[in-house]
């Protein structure tokens, strides 16, 4: 069970682990993203899920960001709540950002998943994917700050390259890869 209403994640994990089972955990009340890294958010939400999940699910807890090195990071793991109620989080960065040239507009979108099994065992993926931000929006697949991030060696942002490009290259995609390397090595091919 993936511990989120996001069906957008959802089908980004699926395509990147083939083979699992997974669907959205049906429980409100997911805690507030308070922690100070993506892996302590990532935790939170796996750990509420183990208490909402059906017996028998494992419960996979996500959370990722954007970070702007002309911003120092930001808005990092505080991305989903970067703009205000009614605000669009893609205006507010590029203002943010606004007069930054060269090394200032380098970004980076980062990934943390963390996998509990039906005991509690915990197991984690990284993911990161280098890139910049653009000037301005340009595309229309994908979501959230898509529209404006420009992958390492693409021209286009990842909203122009498209949902199947983002399926495998995203940092997400790279996290899910690396949890089942991790999972593979503890269980020796099988997967929950």
């Amino acid at each position: 069970m993936l511990a989120s209403a996001n069906p957008h994640k959802l089908e980004e994990l699926r395509v990147a682990l083939p083979g699992w089972k997974l669907a959205l955990l049906d429980a409100g009340g997911f805690p507030e993203e308070a922690g100070a890294t993506y892996l302590e958010n990532a935790r939170a939400k796996a750990r509420f899920g183990r208490t909402a999940a059906p017996d028998g699910a494992w419960v996979l807890g996500e959370d990722s960001g954007i970070e702007a090195e002309g911003l120092g990071g930001e808005p990092g793991v505080r991305s989903a709540r970067f703009a205000g109620p009614g605000e669009d989080p893609v205006r507010k960065l590029l203002l943010a950002l606004a007069g930054m040239e060269g090394d200032e507009r380098r970004a980076r979108y980062r990934c943390e998943l963390v996998a509990l099994s039906l005991d509690l065992e915990e197991f984690n993926g990284s993911g990161t994917l280098e890139g910049h931000i653009a000037i301005e929006p340009r595309g229309s697949e994908g979501f959230g700050y898509d529209p404006i991030f420009v992958p390492e060696g693409e021209a286009r942002t990842v909203a122009e390259l498209g949902n199947t490009w983002k399926r495998r290259h995203s940092h997400r995609a790279k996290a899910a890869r690396a949890l089942a390397e991790a999972l593979t090595s503890c269980f020796t091919g099988q997967t929950p």
